[in-house]
């Protein structure tokens, strides 16, 4: 099941960003950016401070049986210039042990019903360009490159855009 996040699950929700990103990014980012700069210590306050401000809207997937959170996500309208009635998928992580178990697909499907809601005609999400794990994910259930590309500042890594109408 898929509900908004609470304060409460700032932690796992930390957990699972670091973990993720380390398994994802191996190779890609810096270990020292994976491993000395991201800790769940420094980012349970950041997800704590979005949760309160509702920077973005964040979710869990939260196991309906055994209530293990495994998964989340931050969506909201995109900040694109060029792009005023698309919805972006700000971030999405699992918990690598729940890989190709259906979840990351369930999540993806979620954000663009809530997309579909706010009547978006596009859905945005950002990829680090040598994520090939997420671009095929993304691919795979529809997405393309549109040919925009930037900067993501923290790990001085470029990113890419894929978009689904």
């Amino acid at each position: 099941m898929i509900r908004e996040a609470e304060l409460k699950d700032a932690a796992r929700i930390a957990e699972i960003e670091v973990i993720s990103s380390r398994y994802a990014y191996k190779g890609v980012v810096a270990d020292k950016c994976l491993y000395e700069d991201l800790t769940v210590e420094n980012r349970i306050p950041v997800y704590e401070r979005w949760i309160s401000e509702k920077r973005f809207k964040l979710y869990v997937y939260e196991d309906p049986e055994s209530g293990i959170v495994k998964g989340m996500l931050g969506l909201g309208m995109c900040e694109d210039e060029d792009k005023t009635n698309a919805f972006e998928l700000h971030f999405i992580y699992l918990d690598p042990e729940y890989v190709r178990m259906g979840i990351g697909t369930e999540m993806l499907k979620f954000f663009e019903s809530i997309g579909k809601e706010k009547d978006c005609s596009e859905f945005v999400i950002w990829v680090l360009d040598e994520n090939e794990m997420g671009r095929n994910f993304y691919e795979k259930n529809g997405y393309h490159l549109d040919g925009k590309e930037k900067i993501f500042k923290r790990w001085n890594k470029r990113e890419i855009r894929y978009v689904k109408s």
